[in-house]
């Protein structure tokens, strides 16, 4: 069995006999191609985002792609959905830093 999963997004249901794992984070998004499987909890990268964020109001949308023709990588897409801004490092919000910086 494979390591637990430490992401909000993750579901697993074992409970008698039932067999059932997804991510909630990509099955949301009706755009994604490619089909999700649990090996991509390894190197996805939102748990990190999730904890080391300075974003108050961080909305992530997640798809799975494939990189270099091989493998397939979970692809983020982030936005501080207070500031209405594109984030292209989603662990860094400047207008939240901002107003966290402001308020001390």
């Amino acid at each position: 069995m494979s390591e637990p999963v430490d992401c909000r997004y993750y579901y697993g249901n074992f409970h008698r006999g039932r067999d059932v794992e997804e991510c909630r984070l990509i099955a949301r998004n009706r755009e994604n191609q490619r089909p999700w499987k649990r090996a991509l909890c390894d190197t996805c990268p939102v748990p990190g985002i999730l904890r080391e964020t300075t974003c108050k109001h961080l909305a992530l949308e997640a798809s799975v792609e494939r990189k270099f023709g091989l493998f397939d990588r979970v692809s983020l897409y982030a936005i501080c959905t207070e500031h209405i801004i594109e984030l292209k490092n989603p662990k860094r919000c400047p207008a939240c830093e901002t107003e966290k910086g402001g308020d001390g």
